[in-house]
């Protein structure tokens, strides 16, 4: 990929979503993992509740952990 080349999908959010909560996407990604029993929007309502996360944010990163998860 180019240094050009514009980001697309869930991760278009990564840089947003750092700034915005104060933890690298690894700390979200890594929360994530400890609710592999939970369902997609059960994860995105944790996050929204317990961590005053944005609704596409918290989705976002829900799609991407899910999206990457199954691709293993």
């Amino acid at each position: 990929m180019t240094e050009n080349a514009k980001v697309k999908g869930p991760a278009s959010y990564f840089p947003s979503i750092e700034k915005q909560y104060g933890h690298p996407i690894a700390h979200w990604l890594s929360l994530l993992e400890t609710m592999a029993e939970r369902r997609h929007m059960a994860m995105v309502t944790c996050l929204k509740t317990e961590h005053q996360m944005g609704h596409g944010h918290a989705n976002a990163l829900v799609a991407y952990h899910l999206s990457r998860n199954n691709n293993a």
